[in-house]
């Protein structure tokens, strides 16, 4: 089970940016998919998952309506369109994967997630 996770880079305030998270040797089609971000200094903590098998989803307060999380089963990949980005989302940004529910009991626990990707950096400056 691999994810690796791409696109993140420097943007300005209130630009945008997709992440991916591509997942290898494992069928993704069962699985939730989370992603999660960890600023300097702060403990890591759920963005958004969806389950891939019927696309459902959940989103952490702090970036409902900014935030949106989809996936390509086709692809075996996990996007997350970040929009009207702000300072505060700089963070190193990772995916994860489980065979799990997506739902507000499962989006933000890094413990019932098994797989990780190798996190990309995402920096919101001017």
């Amino acid at each position: 089970v691999q994810l690796q996770a791409s696109g993140g880079g420097l943007v300005q305030p209130g630009g945008s940016l997709r992440l991916s998270c591509a997942a290898s040797g494992f069928t993704l089609y069962d699985y939730t998919v989370g992603w999660f971000r960890q600023a300097p200094g702060k403990k890591r903590e759920g963005v958004a998952c969806i389950s891939v098998s019927d696309g459902s989803t959940y989103y952490a307060d702090s970036v409902k309506g900014q935030f949106t999380i989809s996936r390509d089963t086709a692809k075996k990949t996990v996007y997350l369109q970040m929009n009207s980005l702000k300072p505060e989302d700089t963070a190193v940004y990772y995916c994860a994967a489980d065979l799990i529910f997506c739902y507000s009991g499962t989006y933000y626990d890094t413990e019932v997630f098994g797989s990780w990707g190798q996190g990309t950096q995402v920096t919101v400056s001017s």
